[in-house]
């Protein structure tokens, strides 16, 4: 064999083989005994699993059970927990009150009521809570409590036990929830809130304001303090945290109440501290019965009070309604609440100026009328700004239709002055000593005063305005100073017409004259340099008035003195005879012009009586002087009345003195000399 490897080596793989299939079987053997084992294994498991299936049931249904309990159980335990904290907190709330009650000090008071208000938060959060939250807990626990009463999957105690904590609760909510939230500390506590909200809102005073309008009324316009804040800020931050406590807790009406009561009656008893009788005394239809003086007093008073009202107490008002409310309701209701406080307020100064402005028209109210709205155009951006909103539309409102009520009012009492001026051309006789009448005193002071710096604007805006409302808002404008200029050039041509339907009721031509002069020179020289000459211009000003007075002068002149100087004309005389007649008709109608300037003819103007005084002596004078020096040698000279005396006596005329003892004086003197020219006579140079 060893001769035959192969062979050795195919022996050697067969005995191999051979034992590899014999370990095969072994195997084989194992693994169905192995099979077999596990085939015991499964029968037994199988057994014990049908043995453990009720309990495993037990088991899920005790899971079951449990998670349901707890579901009930939780609830419940939060409902308790939250009526331990609302217990607690009521305790706080009582010790912070007590502490509250005998604080004197204002600013820990203050931080008392912050942690007061905090207190009372935390309270109502707790109150909510068990409120919405007791009732679902009480449902679920009573459906466990019946489910294992129906179920009996507990025993009968823990059953029993579960529903006494069932009934124990469920009374505690019916009964302490509705105390807690409507009769218990909370209420108490927001009635206290209530309290203190008021009271504060009265500490909050306007200070100096009677300072104030005196500082306004002063000449020197003095700075104005700073009053709009009302409060420091840690009261307006109780205030705040107090009314949106109670707004949180259904009391908000309740707060605005308190909140425009206390407020008006502040706002209202700061400008009662002006003294504004004039607002109680008289109801707006009474108004036009007021004497002047009382009623222009009142309406000077009424722009300071409501320029004060509106940029001082209102804006004042106004900031703190939005400090303390603003954060309410998303800030819809401060506004109102503002709007509501200064109501009743302005609608008393709304009602004075309306009846201010639908009074009678008489003509010295233009000026108060103008300063009623000037007032309200400077304050009209502030007032819209103060009064914004839809809140404030209504006032608004009214304060246009009293701007529109001014407007008219003015332009009524302007025409129709221009209207009594025309009226009065058939009424009053001219005034017999010629000067110048009232009226025209009068118109021209008035029309002066019109065209100053205070009123020429607002008076061009008010004709303005009327343009705008005759003519459309598209129509044409013109420039208010043309606007002014025609309006204020209507009334002196009407002015005019009167002065000349005036001159011509005069029979005596001399009055005529002194008349003319007079009425015109006043006129022009009133207004020279004024702002109403600049507005109507010099050149119509010189044509119409300084021109006229300067012919009617010299017509004057011609009329009163003329027939005098013709008296002296020395080429009518012929003999001596003929100039004593003619000295002596001389002395005798000098005697009468003088008696006649002196009872008769009034030249009150003294720049315009020195001006005619020095024509005047220059007229007769040197014709007087000329003539006794021509007649010397056939005439006494020394028993007439010198030249020098002559001219004495015009000076007198024309001094604007009392001239009748002199006159009459003189005439005695002129009268002895015609009686008997050998008397003894006083010297007239010693008279003067």
């Amino acid at each position: 064999m060893e001769d035959h490897p192969p062979l050795t080596n195919l022996e050697s793989a067969c005995s191999d083989l051979k034992t590899l299939i014999k370990s095969s079987q072994n195997l084989q053997t194992h693994l169905q005994k192995h099979d077999d084992n596990f085939s015991t294994l499964q029968e037994s498991l199988t057994v014990a699993s049908r043995r453990l299936a009720p309990l495993q049931s037990l088991s899920i249904a005790s899971k079951a059970l449990e998670t349901r309990i707890n579901r009930a159980v939780s609830p419940a335990l939060v409902l308790i927990d939250g009526f331990k904290i609302s217990e607690s907190l009521q305790r706080k709330l009582v010790d912070i009150s007590t502490k509250l009650s005998v604080q004197k000090s204002e600013n820990k008071r203050l931080r008392l009521l912050i942690k007061y208000v905090d207190c009372v938060d935390k309270l109502n959060i707790a109150i909510n809570l068990i409120s919405q939250e007791g009732g679902p807990a009480i449902q679920r626990l009573q459906e466990v409590v019946e489910f294992l009463s129906r179920t009996k999957a507990t025993d009968q105690f823990r059953t029993h036990r579960l529903r006494e904590t069932l009934v124990t609760l469920k009374a505690l909510y019916e009964t302490e929830v509705e105390y807690m939230k409507f009769d218990g500390l909370l209420d108490e506590a927001l009635l206290n809130l209530q309290d203190e909200f008021e009271g504060i809102l009265l500490q909050l005073r306007h200070h100096n304001i009677g300072v104030q309008v005196d500082d306004r009324g002063g000449d020197d316009g003095g700075e104005v303090a700073d009053v709009t804040e009302l409060g420091t800020e840690m009261e307006v931050e109780v205030l705040r945290r107090i009314s949106e406590t109670l707004t949180s807790n259904d009391c908000l009406d309740i707060c605005i109440d308190i909140f425009v009561k206390v407020r008006y009656k502040r706002a209202a008893k700061a400008l009662m501290k002006l003294n504004p009788d004039y607002l109680r005394t008289y109801k707006p239809e009474e108004i036009g019965q007021m004497e002047w003086e009382s009623l222009e007093t009142s309406i000077t008073l009424w722009t300071q009070h409501f320029e004060l009202a509106v940029q001082t107490v209102f804006v004042s008002e106004k900031n703190l309604c939005n400090q303390v409310l603003g954060n309410i309701m998303d800030g819809m209701v401060w506004q109102e609440c503002f709007v509501k406080i200064a109501d009743k307020i302005m609608a008393v100064f709304f009602r004075f100026g309306e009846g201010v402005a639908r009074s009678n028209k008489e003509p010295q109210k233009l000026f108060k009328l103008l300063d009623m709205f000037n007032s309200l155009e400077n304050l009209k951006t502030e007032f819209y700004d103060i009064f914004e909103g839809e809140a404030g539309a209504d006032i608004c409102t009214r304060f246009r239709e009293l701007e529109k009520l001014l407007v008219h009012a003015s332009t009524k009492v302007y025409w129709e002055f221009g209207l009594q001026i025309e009226g009065n051309q058939d009424g009053l006789p001219p005034p017999q000593d010629g000067s110048v009448p009232k009226l025209v005193r009068y118109a021209i002071n008035y029309l002066k005063y019109l065209t100053t710096e205070n009123y020429t604007e607002p008076m061009a805006q008010v004709l303005r305005t009327e343009q705008i409302w005759k003519a459309g808002v598209l129509s044409t404008r013109e420039s208010d100073e043309n606007l002014l200029k025609d309006a204020i050039l209507n009334v002196m041509e009407t002015l005019h017409r009167n002065i000349e339907s005036k001159r011509s009721g005069y029979k005596d031509k001399v009055l005529y004259h002194v008349f003319t002069m007079n009425t015109y020179w006043y006129i022009y020289m009133r207004t020279r340099n004024a702002e109403l000459a600049k507005l109507l211009g010099e050149g119509y000003m010189r044509k119409n008035y300084k021109v006229v007075a300067e012919e009617a002068a010299y017509l004057y002149e011609k009329q009163a003195w003329g027939g005098l100087v013709r008296l002296l004309d020395k080429q009518d005389v012929s003999e001596g005879g003929d100039a004593k007649g003619k000295i002596e008709m001389f002395l005798k109608g000098f005697e009468e012009v003088a008696q006649r300037h002196t009872s008769r003819y009034s030249i009150p103007e003294a720049d315009l009586r020195e001006q005619i005084k020095e024509a005047t002596v220059k007229l007769i004078v040197p014709a007087y002087s000329e003539f006794l020096d021509a007649f010397s040698s056939v005439l006494d000279v020394k028993s007439y009345s010198s030249p020098k005396s002559i001219e004495g006596l015009l000076g007198q005329i024309f001094s604007g003195n009392d001239r009748k003892s002199l006159i009459g004086s003189r005439r005695q003197e002129i009268k002895d000399r015609f009686e008997g020219r050998n008397s003894v006579s006083l010297d007239t140079e010693q008279m003067l």
